[in-house]
């Protein structure tokens, strides 16, 4: 809260004697007002509420005025000898238009006007084309907020350029309390124990709401021993025949796909434990989907007896060492794709695979979609290869995505090994050989690796072509694919519609996309309970389809 004060604070670059002025004296703007006060500016409040403008003056404020005082013009006009405010600080939160164009009275000519509450943004055009201000908007903490690069993955700003970054605007906020330049005692209304704390969050919606509450938390001792485990449904063992699973990876696809088709199979399989390096996630996601225990720690869940499957769907570059970690306790393992992240890693989780004997598969979804498998049955019979186009309109990211760093692949392992698959799926056959060609992008925002055309050359003399771009438009179906083989045609437009051409197949349509996650899950399961001896895709299939995307991804750094 602080360091989101002190870049409003920084946008508005005050000087030594410089009047300022803040409107809304809320938490913000009253610790606003001692940055400003410690910077030696004349500080003015402006605020609806009487006794916060009493408090922003005990902070540090010179003078206060309620926006509806007919003086409040005139007499801040006096103040600054008819010059108006240095710059005025908007830490109000309103739909009004109100503290906006009040600031553009108030600030003088070629001054600044910095906005930090969430208010109306509709401006008077008069007084603000007359004085020329400059208006600022101030992004939260400052500069890396939003920029995954930095706050994800720790890439900082040098700090010959960036002086003043999220981080360090923290620092010099946590200095200036250490200081004494910014004291928070007496806007700090009550203090409730964490037990009740729905009780605080109430009293922040009453009318009559506090500057700030704080939560006090009991003092844990925290040793090496201690477990980051938190039960959360105990309950007996559940009966024979079902399954298990322990999640890794509470995210957004874990918990918009697998965990309510894990819910769906309820006959099937059980949710016993969910983990996730975020705590409170993995705990919030264990209650909504009643998970027996909550941890932020993985191993946790291999050492627990009781689960007999372990789903991965953290991020990439975690994938290979979690399958080996898992295969190594015992674990059986659905890892979402990709498999590895390169050659090494791919031979590691193999040999791990080979020497725990445990069920093993990576979810390469789409082949267990109904399209899929009726076109497999389609081809069976084929004389003549197969000549196939699939093209994915994958949709625009921004280099600096997570899905574009090296680090974690890139999104032709991470999201085209999905139709390498397919390919592999359908012709039955070994790779031959492999062309790859990408676009020249002429601006640094289209990566060509987004943009590629890949043809895959099978033994069996089947020809495959895959288009992948992030270049198309959202309204254009995402998957579409053309197949070709012994005088007919099948289309399939994006797993919902399926069309034959030469044969007495009816054209099929279904009104939600299915992409085969369910009935992934209900073939692993046979397998897992002894049903089907064989595994629903061989380590040989995965293996193909992942190498295939190394060798894709080496042609187009080359």
């Amino acid at each position: 809260v602080g360091a989101i004060a002190l870049q409003g604070f920084r946008r508005a670059n005050p000087k030594f004697g410089e009047t300022v002025a803040v409107i809304g004296l809320g938490l913000l703007g009253q610790i606003t007002v001692q940055l400003l006060k410690a910077a030696g500016c004349k500080v003015i409040g402006i605020d609806i509420d009487v006794s916060r403008i009493s408090l922003a003056k005990k902070n540090g404020a010179a003078f206060g005025y309620v926006p509806t005082d007919n003086n409040m013009f005139q007499n801040i006009n006096n103040i600054t000898d008819g010059h108006g405010v240095d710059a005025t600080i908007i830490t109000a939160a309103t739909k009004s238009n109100g503290p906006l164009n009040q600031s553009m009275y108030i600030t003088r000519k070629k001054g600044t006007v910095v906005i930090v509450g969430d208010i109306g943004l509709h401006v008077e055009r008069s007084q603000f084309y007359q004085k020329e201000i400059d208006l600022k908007i101030s992004t939260s903490y400052g500069p890396g907020r939003y920029d995954d690069n930095y706050e994800l993955q720790g890439i900082d700003y040098p700090y010959a350029y960036v002086r003043w970054t999220e981080n360090r605007n923290m620092q010099a906020y946590l200095h200036a309390i250490a200081n004494g330049d910014i004291k928070l005692k007496k806007i700090i209304s009550e203090e409730f124990t964490i037990d009740n704390a729905a009780q605080a969050y109430q009293k922040l919606k009453s009318s009559n709401r506090p500057y700030s509450l704080l939560l006090s938390y009991n003092v844990i001792t925290v040793t090496h021993t201690s477990s980051r485990r938190v039960n959360i449904n105990p309950r007996k063992v559940p009966k024979d025949g079902l399954v298990r699973v322990g999640l890794i990876g509470a995210g957004g696809f874990a918990t918009a796909v697998h965990l309510p088709n894990l819910q769906k199979l309820s006959k099937m399989y059980t949710i016993h434990a969910i983990a996730n390096r975020n705590g409170l996630k993995a705990k919030q996601t264990s209650s909504e989907f009643n998970a027996k225990y909550a941890t932020s720690n993985y191993h946790d869940l291999l050492k627990d007896d009781q689960i007999d499957l372990i789903v991965i769907t953290t991020r990439h570059n975690s994938h290979a060492q979690l399958t080996i970690d898992s295969l190594n306790a015992g674990k059986a393992v659905l890892v979402e794709k990709p498999m590895a992240l390169n050659e090494k890693e791919m031979r590691s989780v193999a040999d791990a695979v080979k020497r725990s004997g445990v069920p093993y598969m990576v979810g390469f979804n789409r082949r267990f979609s109904p399209f899929a498998k009726r076109i497999k049955d389609a081809v069976k019979d084929r004389v003549n290869p197969l000549m196939i186009y699939y093209r994915m309109n994958a949709g625009y990211l921004s280099p600096e995505h997570w899905t574009q760093g090296s680090e974690v692949g890139g999104r032709i392992i991470g999201e085209a090994c999905h139709i390498i698959d397919l390919f592999n799926f359908w012709t039955e056959s070994p790779i031959i050989d492999i062309s790859v060609t990408s676009i020249n992008s002429k601006t640094k925002n289209v990566l060509g690796d987004d943009n590629v055309v890949c043809t895959v050359k099978y033994e069996d003399g089947s020809v495959c072509s895959l288009i992948y771009t992030g270049q198309g438009n959202k309204s254009l179906a995402k998957e579409h694919l053309e197949l070709f083989y012994d005088g007919n045609s099948i289309i399939m437009d994006d797993y919902t519609s399926l069309e034959f051409y030469g044969t007495s197949s009816k054209k099929i349509t279904l009104k939600i996309s299915d992409k085969g996650h369910l009935q992934e899950l209900i073939e692993l399961y046979e397998t897992l309970v002894g049903k089907d001896k064989k595994l629903p895709i061989s380590l040989d299939d995965l293996l193909a389809a992942t190498e295939a995307t190394f060798k894709i991804t080496h042609a187009l750094k080359k």
